[in-house]
């Protein structure tokens, strides 16, 4: 699937739900994005400190076409361009670096740095960013703090995550935010551990169901 700057927002506005992916292994991983992708989410973070990342996304970019497959935990122009290598369609960065915000630019793929005041969120906007991911939300407030700063903030697309549950999805995105990432309550550890991807799968469902309510 190509990627463009106004088709991966229109996209991302339309799915809402972004599963993040950090393993310790990338068969587990390729599991994980499967039964996440199965439940009916199309877009898949990898986290750069998995196993194998750069590999894991070629091979999910293979098998799932129709999916949006990308990268996050990048800190570094180094692995910025191993990911891009790899192909990925989006890139998520736990900090706002303008230089690598603009060299995914010149790459022109999507980038989402990572920022929590408004101060760090206009910074980010201001140097290039398709979004900006608030981060972390729950530490913060949650959708309270979410909607407080969105105000002032309105034509800044917003992407909440660091504690983002099924529970509190629907109210982060009421309180603005166009997405929201969900890494271990998507893939909550006892079931990784049973490897029990149906279950996994209909939390994905689930997510997409009350998001599209």
């Amino acid at each position: 699937m190509e990627t463009s700057l106004s088709n991966w927002l229109q996209q991302l506005q339309q799915e809402r739900i972004i599963a993040v992916i950090r393993s310790p292994d990338w068969q587990l991983g390729r599991k994980m994005a499967r039964a996440a992708i199965a439940g009916g989410i199309n877009f898949i973070e990898i986290a750069w400190n998995s196993d194998r990342p750069a590999f894991l996304i070629e091979k999910l970019r293979h098998e799932f076409p129709h999916s949006f497959i990308g990268v996050g935990t990048i800190i570094s122009s180094q692995q910025l361009a191993r990911a891009i290598d790899a192909g990925v369609q989006f890139i998520f960065s736990p900090h706002a670096d303008p230089q690598l915000i603009q060299e995914a630019i010149a790459a022109k793929i999507p980038v989402v740095p990572g920022a929590l005041t408004p101060t760090e969120i206009i910074s980010a906007w201001q140097a290039g960013a398709t979004c900006v991911k608030v981060f972390p939300i729950q530490t913060v407030g949650g959708a309270n703090y979410l909607k407080a700063i969105k105000a002032p903030l309105e034509n800044i697309p917003l992407i909440p995550t660091g504690g983002v549950t099924l529970e509190n999805t629907v109210e982060l995105i009421e309180a603005g935010a166009i997405a929201v990432g969900l890494s271990s309550k998507l893939f909550p550890p006892a079931l990784i551990q049973t490897e029990d991807w149906q279950a996994i799968a209909q939390r994905a469902a689930l997510l997409k169901q009350i998001t599209n309510n």
